[in-house]
Parts: structure tokens; sequence; C-alpha cells
């Protein structure tokens, strides 16, 4: 009897049940944030102070996003985003390609050793960055401009990027660069005519990392850009709330639109993320 209880035990915790249930745990923890903030954005400040608290508005109002475009410029905080993510993600891209490219075929000396380098940058702390990133862009008179942060987001996107490009690169044959290269192609251009194409899902995920990253920085966005037509996204936001005020409503409306592009992009781009991070994890 103990035998089977024991083997029905098992059955269960290596079983479809329990992946339900961890799915559904996961779903939850994902959905639960973004759904709340959603609900908070279509509710009036009234229904939002209500006891008891309603989940769900009672009667949904689109009010709260035409007001989080008057009372700041959010289409100005959208396009400083999108501008800066996107210049950051495409240096990135160039660089982490051609970093990672050097480490999995290059005969390099220390190769060990750059790689450790590379997982120590990543482990290091935001905030212990800032004073020496601020005064390199001070000392470089950059401050004030998308360069300011363009620059210190491709250099902490890169650490993650080249390593996942390491293990597709690495997973190419040589035979296919040789034979491009036979055929009067540069090395260079048999790394972007035929690595990078068959590396594809790779590259994607990673530019979608870098990009995520630098829409979602808060830090070095505040302090590096005092003019206010440079403010991103994450920095604007914070502007909603007042001395005694806290307009949640507006300001989850606020996030809502900020959320929309980068949910708009993991979308369009699900299938070719999602097997690159599963080639990933199999090769490294």
């Amino acid at each position: 009897m103990s035998t089977t209880t024991a083997s029905g035990s098992m059955s269960f915790l290596s079983g479809k049940p329990l992946r339900f249930i961890a799915a559904g745990i996961l779903l939850i923890n994902g959905m639960f944030p973004a759904l709340w903030i959603l609900f908070t954005s279509l509710k009036s400040e009234a229904e939002l102070t209500a006891k008891p608290i309603t989940w769900i508005p009672h009667a949904p109002t689109l009010q709260n996003y035409m007001q989080a475009f008057s009372d700041q410029p959010l289409h100005i905080f959208l396009f400083n985003s999108f501008m800066v993510a996107l210049l950051s993600t495409a240096l990135t891209l160039l660089v982490s390609v051609l970093a990672a490219y050097a480490l999995a075929r290059l005969n390099l000396a220390y190769r060990g050793l750059i790689l450790s380098l590379i997982i120590a940058v990543s482990t290091f702390p935001l905030v212990t960055l800032l004073v020496p990133l601020f005064e390199i862009m001070r000392a470089l008179n950059l401050l004030n401009s998308w360069t300011a942060l363009v620059l210190p987001y491709t250099v902490l996107s890169l650490p993650v990027c080249t390593l996942m490009l390491v293990s597709f690169f690495e997973g190419i044959p040589r035979d296919l660069e040789n034979a491009a290269m036979i055929d009067g192609c540069t090395r260079l251009g048999a790394l972007f005519k035929v690595v990078v194409p068959l590396c594809a899902p790779g590259v994607f995920t990673a530019g979608i990392l870098a990009f995520v990253n630098a829409w979602d920085e808060f830090l070095l966005a505040l302090s590096f850009n005092s003019n206010p037509s440079l403010r991103t996204l994450p920095v604007g936001i914070q502007l909603y709330q007042g001395e005694f005020a806290f307009p949640w409503p507006v300001i989850s409306a606020a996030l809502v639109v900020g959320i929309v592009p980068v949910a708009i992009l993991i979308v369009i781009f699900q299938e070719r993320v999602v097997s690159g991070l599963t080639a990933g994890g199999i090769k490294g």
C-alpha cells in the first residue's frame, strides 16, 4: 500500500498536474500586476478609492488616458525612450556580434579569462557605476543628450548579449564560413552573410533584451538628463505625482501606454525569441 502511495506521489510530482499548477502560478505572477494596472487605468478616482475594492471597473473610462497625454508631454517621453532604446540596441548588437564572434572563432590566448571578466562585470550593481559614468559623461560634455544614455545602455547590455551570442556562434560549423571565404567573402562578410543569419533567433533575443533594458531604465535617465525635452518614459511617469497627490489612474494609464510598445515587439518576434532562448539554453 505504501509503495502504491509513493509511486502515486512521484507520478503526480513528475506528471502533468504539477506542470499545470506551476504554469498557473507563473501565469498569475506575470499577468496579475499587468491586469491590475490595466484595470486601474480604466477606473475613476472615486471608484479606485471606494470600499470594498472593485477588481474589474464597473464604469470603464478612457479619461485617464487623455489626461495622461494632456497633463504631461507623454508623446515626447515615448519618442525619447524609443529612440534611445533603438540606438542603444543597434549599437549593442553590432559590438556584441563582433565580440562574440571573436571569442567563438579566434584562438585568443586568454579566452577563459575574458569570459570570466564579462560575467563579473555583468554582476556590478548599477548604483555603483552611477558616479563614475556621470563623471565620464560630464567630462565628454555629453550630459543632456541621447548619447549620454545610449553609450551606458550599450555597455550595460553588452555582457549578457555577448555571452548569449557566443553559445550560438559556437554551434555554427566552421566549414560554412570557410566555404564563404573560398567564394570570395572576407571574414567579416562571412560573419554577416552566413553566421548572423543562421543565428537569427539568438540575435533577435539579444536585441529584445537590450531594447527592454534601455526602455525600462530609470536611474541613469534621471541622473544624466535634466532637459525636460529629453526625458524618457520612466522619468516622465514620476512627474504625474504631486506633492500630496498620487493620481494612480492617470499614472496607470501612462504605464499601460509604456507597456504597449514592448508587448507589441515581443508578440511580433515571439517565435524567434522563444526559439532563441531555448536554443541558447540547450547549447549553453
